[in-house]
């Protein structure tokens, strides 16, 4: 028997695989850079690791040097494998995106006061593009910051900030949310760094009060999970999808 009529509620399998100039192709394009001059031998190695990679037919389409003692490098190929789309479900923070006006409403009706969010980019990391892009006035991309938000007060403390001083940051200003951003990811720092910070909150007994959110080009909502946080945001996140997590966590954990 089949797994379809044996599991009448399965999925369909939607196999999918790169697509270049026609469905299927498995064409892709991917670059990198190796530590060694730029020469015919060195774009030769580019090409046998492309096909180590397991791509069929790879070519350096382009290549250049970066320096005196390393070179750059375009190759395309084809790619050999597939994977099943039907198979694949990304844990996400399960709450209603809505608009800054209801976003407002609710945090007024709900709490009666303004939220209150201290955000920082914590230890080494110095940049302060993702927080900025949630937080500042302005916002990112025609999606205004969460400071611009009349039932919010943001307070973005900015950049290689110590996880204690952020810390003792939401004490004094009574903070119901503390958002963290990492962009550096370089051996794994940002894992520690963020561990860190939730270890901290448990050990000052705030962790349950506390609403703990972190974003970064490398966070996933599985991963913050995984790490002590309630909510985790990557690329494509504005304002608003924090600011809708925020209020709906206050919400659950402060039923009516």
């Amino acid at each position: 028997m089949s797994d379809t009529l044996a599991h009448p509620n399965a999925a369909s399998p939607r196999w999918i695989k790169p697509y270049g100039d026609t469905l299927d192709d498995g064409r892709v394009q991917l670059s990198f850079t190796l530590p060694t001059p730029l020469d015919d031998n060195s774009k030769e190695a580019a090409r046998q690791l492309a096909l180590q990679m397991g791509l069929n037919e790879p070519a350096v389409v382009h290549s250049e040097a970066m320096g005196p003692d390393f070179s750059f490098y375009v190759v395309y190929g084809q790619c050999q494998h597939r994977v099943d789309l039907s198979r694949i479900k990304v844990a996400k923070p399960e709450f209603e995106v809505l608009d800054k006006d209801a976003i407002n409403h609710k945090i007024a009706t709900l709490m009666g006061r303004k939220m209150v969010v201290v955000g920082a980019c914590i230890e080494t990391d110095a940049h302060t593009v993702g927080i900025d892009a949630i937080m500042n006035m302005k916002g990112y991309n025609g999606h205004k910051g969460l400071e611009s938000y009349h039932e919010m007060r943001a307070i973005n403390m900015g950049a290689q900030v110590d996880s204690e001083e952020l810390v003792s940051k939401a004490i004094e200003e009574h903070a119901d949310v503390i958002l963290v951003s990492q962009v550096v990811t370089q051996k794994n720092i940002h894992l520690d760094n963020l561990t860190r910070l939730s270890d901290l909150l448990e050990a000052e007994g705030l962790r349950e009060r506390i609403i703990l959110i972190v974003g970064g080009p490398r966070i996933s909502h599985e991963l913050a999970k995984e790490l002590g946080y309630d909510a985790g945001f990557g690329v494509g996140c504005y304002a608003e999808n924090v600011a809708s997590f925020a209020i709906d966590e206050w919400a659950r954990r402060h039923p009516r």
